[in-house]
């Protein structure tokens, strides 16, 4: 762990924090695009996905959109609009929102984490990657010499990490308050504390705070206490993949060690504030509702659900019970295709017919299955939904163009009436099963969970040369 100098917006410069900044770049729908490109002409979105982006007057003729994002960085950054702070420090987030109890509250830090293998590292992923986005994301982080939002990492904050002790050998200090690291513990003393560099309330209604924590010991303390720990990797499995690709990429160019060697990270203490795990839905543009319902009963029970719309059926998801192997179906209504017949569809999808797919057939999950793969990994929805009914069932493999995800169920289900093919609604996996996965070295198959709050790009950058 490492501070560094932060990049932040001038907010003297800004329509409003809440206006420049954005989800992170893989759950920005098309309807969420344009509104933050609408909502500030500085938005963050404009450097995070520069090929969606309208280009500049000044952005010259080359049709490379991540070298357009580099010289929109530093024309904002020439500009004022985005300054860099006085000096390294740790930086303290919080999300919070009231709510149905318990109300929404997360805290970390933002800092440098060291890039490379888990065993080096202690950060550990729990997801597969696709090739595309990582080359995508450490070819615009080479062109724009930044760290332009951050990855999220949840660690273990109670007990002593790796065995009671740090990499070092020495054994940590204060460990905070009973069920939290010291790191959390100096979190909430800040937030306690002084008033915020950055208040920001979304649109989503969750309210954000910054504070900058510049005193080195501090740092220290920070650093020595996450030392021994293993933080699992919640968001942002791509731009870390893509943060050992430029890592890589450099030494091989014969460069040797520099700001490549860390990433910008928001670190949680799952113990003080416990994830939240979302599900990730995935639809198939070329998959007729019909033909994969009807596909799907050679190997599970399948029923169609009378209409209702999406809040009733995913009633009747969550009452199939904690069965392995339990999805929606969702597609457009009386068998159309395309568009045909949609128009006016509502977003939560009550257009939709749906069909409850659940109690696979044992003999041909185990069939299936990769034969390295552990009995935990086989009872994973995502590996019954890759395994079987995609590849065995409906003879698709999982791709970035032939899968779509999404993160949103009632936007899942309008993109498959919309296309004319069909959504799969999935469950959220538990965290208890992704972190004992990911510490045995097993991997759930990609865009498979969906932990929140995420942390919100734009609030804070880092550049390479800073």
């Amino acid at each position: 762990m490492a501070p560094f100098r932060g990049v932040r917006y001038n907010p003297h410069r800004a329509s409003g924090i809440a206006n420049v900044t954005s989800p992170p770049y893989d759950v920005i729908g098309a309807a969420t695009l344009d509104d933050l490109l609408q909502a500030d002409p500085h938005n963050v979105v404009r450097l995070i996905l520069p090929r969606s982006a309208p280009r500049d007057a000044d952005s010259g003729p080359g049709p490379d959109p991540n070298q357009e994002a580099a010289q929109r960085l530093r024309s904002w950054r020439a500009a004022g609009i985005l300054a860099p702070d006085p000096g390294p420090a740790l930086y303290v987030y919080q999300q919070s929102a009231p709510g149905p109890a318990p109300n929404l509250l997360q805290r970390g830090v933002i800092a440098l984490v060291g890039v490379g293998d888990p065993a080096e590292s202690g950060i550990v992923p729990h997801e597969d990657v696709m090739p595309g986005p990582v080359r995508d994301r450490r070819d615009l982080m080479a062109a724009t010499r930044a760290n332009l939002e951050p990855i999220f990492l949840v660690y273990d904050g109670g007990g002593q990490g790796s065995g009671g002790q740090d990499r070092a050998g020495q054994d940590r200090a204060d460990q905070g308050a009973a069920g939290r690291s010291a790191t959390s513990a100096l979190a909430d003393e800040v937030a306690g504390q002084g008033a915020p560099l950055v208040t920001a309330v979304t649109p989503d209604g969750i309210t954000h705070r910054l504070w900058r924590v510049a005193d080195p010991a501090a740092h220290a303390l920070v650093a020595a206490d996450l030392a021994g720990r293993t933080a699992l990797i919640a968001d942002g499995h791509h731009r870390y993949a893509a943060y050992r690709g430029l890592q890589d990429q450099m030494r091989e160019r014969g460069h040797g060690p520099g700001p490549w060697d860390y990433g910008l990270a928001y670190l949680v203490d799952d113990d003080a504030y416990a994830p939240r795990l979302g599900a990730i839905h995935r639809v198939l543009p070329r998959l007729r509702p019909d033909d994969a319902a009807r596909l799907a009963a050679g190997a599970f029970t399948v029923r169609e659900l009378p209409a209702g719309g999406l809040d009733a059926a995913l009633g009747h998801l969550r009452a199939a019970g904690d069965g392995e192997g339990a999805f929606l179906l969702a597609g457009p209504p009386g068998g159309a295709s395309g568009t045909s017949g949609t128009a006016g569809a509502p977003r939560a999808g009550r257009a939709a017919r749906y069909w409850l797919v659940e109690r696979p057939d044992r003999a041909l999950v185990a069939a299936s299955m990769p034969p390295a793969s552990s009995p935990r990994w086989r009872r994973l929805d995502a590996a019954i939904l890759q395994q079987l009914l995609m590849a065995r069932l409906w003879g698709i493999h999982d791709s970035e163009r032939g899968v779509l995800v999404r993160h949103d169920a009632g936007d899942a289900v309008q993109c498959a009436v919309e296309s004319g093919g069909v959504a799969v609604i999935m469950r959220p996996c538990p965290f208890g099963v992704v972190r004992d996965l990911a510490l045995h070295g097993e991997r759930v198959p990609r865009k498979s969970t969906s932990f929140g709050p995420k942390p919100r790009s734009g609030l804070v950058l880092r550049g390479f040369d800073d």
